[in-house]
């Protein structure tokens, strides 16, 4: 007999089931949770949501940098793959271009300005939170996920980078990603989440290259250990999760290593035009020794140049990005981004590895503190003793692995508050959460002088309260345990709230109030700042700051103005904390070509007239213009929204074009301008630079100058003077 139409197919109501069930799970989560939890975990997402929205667009366009790449790639399909800096694809920026992707996305649908770049990385944190929760909660209780997601919220350097347009955003996403997989694959040895593991791994290699690898060698090892099937199948798995790791993070790399170089950008940051001498030097093992071929500031700087007086050039075998060692966490440079918990983290996983340790093989607690604490300590070793490029803002990749090991930590010694021992460890993780917290805040002495006090004796109080809290009755023993909670948190809240309520621009920006962001940067110990923006000052009023100390070609503190970086339109940050820059010849309307270090770290400030000279008869060539170094060129391509040849890519110091390129694209009449360099760029001291020098050198001597207020440009199309 066959089917009527009629007749109800008994898969269709046995679909329809499944999906009521998947719509209640969403919305009301776990038969066995309380009913609040869910309306709680949506308060967090909503409240994290509002908070990295709040005040976005003073950011304006954040790292001029990538939203140049960004401004490219809605234009031009070619660009948008490879990551190139402009539409014309001169040349790529020194990443590949996961990070891109979605940001070009979101301009080719909505245009360009400061929302449509930075929403994306907003909903990447909110994502990193949720995954956090689901992650953390699966195994632990509804309290452990709150409390590790609200801590990740709450971590400074989060709610930097979680709203600013540099990779970190979604590489910080990817690995928590990685980290929910291969604790699912713990669970019962399914091979299909050590695949999907591979497949984060992998986009996260796009991203930002080996880093995405320091992970690896503490999860690879947990599962060939801990898994709960065979040895054989635990190593097949393995093998296979790797292979799609290749497959999902090389396909790029193989299409750019075989494209043909003629018909592709220059892979921006390596010194032949190769990816993979990128990936292995300059944003790799470089980073590790310190020997970063085209780096601006890692080891010695360039001949002729000198630091500011004061300066000195690193120490502690940290060349020119400051001190390395054990200490480098928790030093003046990084505490107040990312140390707030990271005390109360390693406290908290050496007393769960305690209580767990008797545990059999395959037991997942134990495997969940195993793997956060390994992905932890794994980064933050690497982080603390390379000598190579380092920025505050790195640490971002430490705050979900804390915000993991805080939330499981604390509810795991709560249900053990009982035991003395245990009890006594959650009264001194809180007490000496705060005792940090004060050491921190007295950093910034003049920023709510009142919190360090509140926080140290309230978390005080709190932690002698926990650690009797095993003979407290629940209801007091709960207060407590909120007090202390309130006390570790403030601190980084406080922090956080001045970080959302600030517009940070340039390529080295940092977490909280004015004076908590000294850089690692070149001179190690100096008290440099790059990035950032704080209401008030002459910046404020689109006046170009004075003072401060000067770089050849350039101001080491990039001045980050209304109108430095901005989408015309929109107001712009105001003076940056990283203080005054002093005006130079050339370049932009500030007298400059740029912000620090001869322009490489900030973009200049582009003037109305100037925008227009370079968009007149835009269409007739291929670059609008060329200038020394990508800062430089991403201003005026976003103020012009025509492509900029950046000669030498971001650090100047790339050896594209060359000198004979650069006669030929004009002979051809494919650049209109040059914009004038001030004084000389800090490349590394390689061909790049050479090649910059002799193109400016050319350039000044062969064509006529025009000048607009302060900024200097070569028309190329004209006579030979």
């Amino acid at each position: 007999m066959t089917t009527t139409s009629a007749q109800a197919d008994p898969r269709e109501g046995v679909a329809a089931a499944g999906r009521r069930v998947a719509r209640s799970r969403l919305w009301r989560g776990r038969p066995d949770d309380p009913a609040r939890v869910r309306p709680a975990l949506f308060a967090l997402l909503a409240l994290t949501f509002a908070g990295y929205l709040w005040n976005l667009n003073a950011s304006g366009y954040a790292n001029s940098f990538y939203s140049a790449a960004v401004q490219a790639g809605s234009r031009s399909w070619k660009a948008f793959f490879f990551g190139s800096l402009d539409a014309a694809n001169a040349i790529t920026v020194d990443k590949p271009p996961a990070a891109l992707w979605p940001m070009a996305l979101s301009v080719r649908l909505f245009g360009l300005g400061s929302w449509q770049i930075l929403l994306p990385e907003v909903l990447m944190g909110v994502g990193t939170v949720a995954v956090l929760y689901a992650a953390v909660r699966r195994r632990f209780s509804p309290a452990a996920g709150l409390i590790s997601g609200a801590v990740l919220a709450l971590t400074p350097v989060a709610a930097l980078m979680f709203r600013f347009n540099n990779p970190d955003a979604l590489l910080a996403l990817l690995m928590t990603v990685t980290v929910y997989c291969v604790l699912r694959a713990l669970e019962d040895a399914r091979t299909k989440w050590l695949v999907w593991a591979g497949v984060a791994i992998g986009f996260a290699f796009l991203t930002k290259t080996l880093q995405a690898f320091l992970i690896l060698p503490p999860l690879a090892v947990l599962y060939a250990v801990c898994a709960p099937t065979t040895v054989r199948r635990r190593l097949g798995q393995l093998a296979l999760s790797t292979g799609v790791l290749t497959v999902c993070g090389g396909w790029w790399v193989a299409a750019v290593e075989l494209w043909p170089k003629s018909s592709r950008p220059y892979i921006g940051g390596s010194q032949h035009n190769s990816f993979l001498e990128l990936t292995f030097g300059y944003n790799g093992l470089g980073r590790i020794s310190g020997d970063e071929t085209g780096s601006v500031g890692g080891g010695a700087m360039p001949r002729g140049i000198e630091l500011p007086a004061g300066m000195k050039q690193g120490g502690g075998g940290g060349g020119g990005w400051g001190a390395t060692g054990i200490g480098r966490m928790f030093n003046s440079e990084i505490g107040g981004q990312i140390s707030w918990l990271l005390p109360a983290a390693l406290l908290l996983l050496i007393a769960s590895l305690v209580i767990t340790w008797r545990a059999g093989r395959t037991d997942t607690a134990r495997a969940a503190f195993l793997a956060w604490g390994g992905a932890l300590l794994m980064t933050a070793v690497i982080f603390s003793f390379m000598a190579g490029i380092f920025h505050q803002y790195y640490t971002v990749a430490l705050a979900p692995y804390i915000a993991a090991l805080v939330g499981m930590g604390v509810t795991v010694l709560w249900e053990e508050r009982s035991r003395v021992w245990a009890a006594l460890a959650l009264g001194v993780t809180v007490a000496g959460t705060a005792l940090w917290s004060y050491v921190l805040l007295g950093r910034t002495p003049d920023y709510l002088p009142w919190l360090r006090w509140a926080v140290l004796v309230g978390g005080l109080l709190a932690g002698a309260g926990l650690a009797c809290a095993g003979r407290l009755n629940r209801g007091v023993a709960l207060g407590v345990a909120g007090a202390g909670l309130v006390a570790a948190l403030a601190g980084p809240s406080a922090y956080s709230v001045s970080t959302l309520d600030t517009g940070h621009t340039g390529s080295i920006v940092t977490a909280g109030p004015t004076g908590t962001g000294t850089t690692g940067g070149p001179g190690g110990g100096g008290r440099m700042r790059f990035g950032g923006g704080r209401p008030g000052g002459a910046a404020a009023q689109g006046q170009p700051p004075q003072g401060g100390h000067g770089m050849p070609g350039g101001a080491m503190g990039a001045p980050t103005g209304q109108g430095w970086n901005q989408p015309q339109g929109q107001p712009g940050p105001a003076q940056g904390r990283n203080g005054a820059a002093r005006p130079m010849p050339g370049g932009g309307e500030r007298g400059g070509t740029g912000g620090g270090m001869g322009g490489l770290l900030d973009g200049a400030r582009v003037s109305a007239q100037a925008g227009a000279l370079l968009k007149k008869d835009a269409a007739r060539y291929t670059w609008a213009a060329a200038a020394i170094g990508s800062q430089n060129a991403a201003s005026y391509q976003l103020a012009t929204q025509e492509p900029v040849m950046a000669v030498g890519g971001f650090n100047g110091s790339d050896p594209s074009p060359t000198l004979a390129q650069f006669k030929k694209y004009v002979a051809d009449g494919k650049v209109h301008y040059f914009i004038a360099s001030g004084g000389g760029m800090m490349g590394g001291g390689g061909g790049g630079q050479a090649s910059g020098s002799a193109i400016s050198s050319w350039v000044e001597a062969t064509f006529p100058k025009v000048t607009l207020g302060t900024a200097t440009f070569y028309d190329l199309t004209s006579s030979a003077t």
